[in-house]
């Protein structure tokens, strides 16, 4: 018969933030916690995103309060700069440890 009780190390992932999780805002996340901030066109470039992708999931972060969207000219052309907010960078670091404790309890 099998034990109905979970694993306590399955059960991290029924904890993890699903709107990090997602993978084009995992890539933004992931990007942006090792860079203090980026224009709008390196993070499209670094990720792959379109355009129309980046600029939905910059507004789902942003909403959230993980991600500070800053809209500037240089010259005369607009210029948009983000970067994660101390809520973002605290949120993706317990994503970080949450990943190590499903990855580190499986066996080699």
């Amino acid at each position: 018969m099998a034990d109905h009780n979970p694993d306590p190390g399955y059960a991290v992932i029924a904890d993890l933030d699903r709107l990090i999780h997602e993978p084009a805002r995992l890539a933004l996340m992931s990007l942006l916690y090792v860079i203090e901030s980026a224009d709008f066109t390196f993070v499209m470039n670094q990720t792959g995103l379109t355009w129309g992708n980046l600029s939905a999931h910059m507004s789902k972060l942003e909403e959230a309060g993980y991600l500070a969207v800053e809209k500037s000219f240089k010259g005369k052309r607009p210029n948009t700069t983000l970067r994660l907010t101390d809520r973002g960078r605290g949120e993706f670091a317990i994503y970080i440890q949450r990943m190590k404790k499903i990855f580190g309890d499986l066996p080699s």
